[in-house]
């Protein structure tokens, strides 16, 4: 089953259309969504549906910013009743730790990892929608939505050490540098924000401990909990590990301090095992390496971890259904 989005995630997409002069109507019915579902806000749609209306909401309004712009009026609240509790999270790290713990009870495409080292954070964010598409639109929904909420809660004035698009830059940046100020940069190798660590200790003055506690209460009984923490730390290790060819549950193990049999338990937990995450994390890196075409076949092999470009070859056809020059011929050319 393809990952789903709530109609939320389009929340004002109507009003952004109208104002550029194109009919929201006709666009949906293009990919097969229905503009009256707007109105139920936690109707699940498919994700792919939603990546597509944005790409051609932009193309057909001529603006390469459209992602971006509604962006702008996205609210904490959009995301629905996790907002109410991560209101009342005491500071900005707890906050967006809620966040990213329960992403999927908001968007199913949406994947984000915060990372903190020497002092800075590194907010990461993917998107995974199983087949090729063009994803610069969401991805620019998806960051610039994360970077409203920390201007949320940190003040107007604040602004990130860095805003990163793995896209090319837009003709026409005015748009990035006013929402994001001179820091957005094109042409990375991943889509995020960074910024201190210290941003992240800010507390939330807005937070009240009665209501937290009765957020709480509320949240717990509509949430289902994944045990996130260590399944996100196997996963980045993997990442880390693919291109050194000595990606194993051993070397993942050591490099958390603990045994083989601490990391089948708490997968396993979680309906995972080490093998069914080494398959989804290389198929994701896939994914994105694929449709890059600044990179070789032979390259996106190595950092896979793959022995030699055949096995690779016959890895990905197994996984999706084709080869992998295939599926980059399918795919649009750039992000």
């Amino acid at each position: 089953m393809k990952p789903l989005v709530r109609y939320a995630a389009l929340s004002n997409y109507v009003e952004l259309c109208r104002s550029l002069g194109i009919d929201p109507q006709a666009l949906m019915r293009r990919v097969g969504l229905d503009i009256t579902g707007l109105a139920v806000q936690d109707r699940w749609i498919p994700g792919i549906a939603a990546t597509q209306l944005l790409e051609l909401s932009a193309a057909v309004s001529h603006h390469e910013d459209f992602g971006l712009r509604l962006a702008e009026r996205r609210r904490l609240s959009h995301l629905g009743p996790i907002s109410l509790v991560a209101r009342e999270e005491p500071d900005v790290r707890s906050s967006l730790g809620l966040l990213i713990r329960h992403e999927g009870m908001y968007n199913e495409v949406l994947h984000t990892r915060l990372i903190e080292r020497n002092g800075l954070a590194t907010l990461k964010v993917d998107l995974e929608l199983g087949e090729p598409a063009p994803t610069r639109q969401a991805s620019e929904l998806a960051v610039g939505a994360f970077h409203q909420v920390l201007r949320g809660f940190l003040g107007l004035a604040w602004q990130p050490l860095s805003v990163c698009f793995t896209h090319v830059a837009p003709a026409d940046a005015r748009t990035h540098r006013r929402l994001f100020g001179p820091t957005v940069e094109f042409d990375r190798e991943f889509n995020g924000i960074v910024c201190y660590v210290g941003d992240l200790e800010t507390p939330n003055t807005a937070s009240d401990p009665q209501l937290r506690t009765y957020a709480g209460q509320y949240f717990a009984s509509l949430a289902v909990a994944r045990d996130a923490t260590l399944r996100d730390r196997v996963r980045e290790l993997i990442e880390v590990l693919l291109p050194t060819g000595r990606c194993s549950i051993d070397q993942v193990a050591r490099s958390l301090g603990v045994d083989r049999r601490t990391i089948h338990r708490h997968l396993a937990e979680s309906g995972e095992s080490f093998s069914s995450l080494l398959h989804q994390t290389r198929a994701h890196l896939a994914e994105q390496f694929v449709t890059n075409p600044r990179r070789s076949l032979t390259e996106i092999s190595e950092l896979l971890g793959f022995s030699a470009p055949s096995a690779f070859s016959r890895w990905f056809r197994e996984r999706f259904g084709c080869s992998p020059s295939a599926w980059r011929a399918q795919s649009p050319t750039g992000k």
